[in-house]
């Protein structure tokens, strides 16, 4: 599967965007206009103590994957036929984050997951679930978010998380030397390279950092293709569920509606630089 957009989508893009100089605003569609709308606050599943609301917009009709496209670069992220951000009153711990895949070179513990799992390959496919990927992310779901919502998935809702797109979306599967499923992603194809949705992987084997491994997939397939980016999601100081995301060379954040090179956080200083306990014990 291509991650780059068909011609037809370039095309479209491209009369949208004269249309959009040329149409005078009594001629233009109704659809064209988006209805944006804002959720009531509920507890922040990241955060504890903070509550959370969203900016939402229903992805629907023509033109749905093209505007979603931008939604992506403005920090949008997707669930099922609805693109959301925060907008939390009083916070902005929720940074958005995507790798320059231009300027992205190895680390050394990048280099050393790369190297783990050279016998691992992988390949894209269209977003159809199957009992196989759901008995994987159940069984992740079982080991690392037991106390979430998502451990409670069906396969029915399982499916609608990965069918239920309006946007041109695709499963990665990555399998080893013996055929076996280790790790998937949901992703989603943009015309300036991939956002990853959701990833689920094998928690039995965490020698390999499959988590880290299917982001650094992704990375090297839209360099193959040419595509510059790899969209994470958000990025939570805060949030040892999030922070791990600020471990990925050529990072960028959104900030003020400008893209940036990531700004790493200064280390908190321990408690003897602070002047605070006594002296630790050996092995504590």
């Amino acid at each position: 599967m291509d991650l780059g957009p068909d011609a037809e989508n370039r095309q479209k893009r491209e009369r949208r965007r004269r249309g959009a100089y040329i149409a005078p605003r009594a001629t233009r569609p109704v659809a064209a206009f988006r209805q944006f709308f804002a959720t009531p606050p509920v507890a922040c599943p990241y955060i504890p103590g903070r509550a959370e609301r969203k900016l939402v917009v229903e992805l629907a009709g023509n033109g749905s994957a093209l505007f979603y496209d931008d939604l992506s670069r403005a920090g949008f992220r997707r669930s099922h036929r609805f693109a959301y951000r925060p907008a939390c009153c009083g916070c902005s711990s929720c940074v958005p984050v995507r790798i320059a895949v231009n300027d992205f070179s190895h680390t050394r513990s990048t280099r050393r997951i790369r190297n783990t799992n050279l016998d691992i390959s992988g390949r894209l496919l269209a977003p159809r679930a199957t009992p196989e990927q759901f008995r994987l992310f159940a069984a992740y779901q079982r080991s690392r978010h037991s106390d979430s919502d998502m451990a409670s998935m069906t396969y029915s809702d399982y499916r609608g998380m990965l069918e239920d797109t309006p946007v041109r979306s695709a499963v990665a599967e990555l399998r080893d030397a013996s055929c076996g499923l280790v790790a998937a992603s949901l992703i989603d194809l943009l015309d300036d390279g991939v956002s990853a949705v959701y990833s689920f992987y094998d928690p039995q084997q965490p020698k390999r950092s499959l988590g880290t491994w299917s982001i650094l997939w992704l990375v090297e397939q839209c360099r193959r293709q040419g595509q510059p980016y790899v969209y994470l999601g958000y990025w939570i100081a805060d949030s040892p569920k999030m922070a791990y995301k600020a471990r990925f060379p050529a990072l960028e954040q959104l900030t003020d509606g400008v893209w940036t090179a990531f700004e790493h956080p200064s280390p908190q200083p321990s408690h003897r630089e602070r002047g605070e306990g006594g002296a630790r014990v050996a092995g504590s």
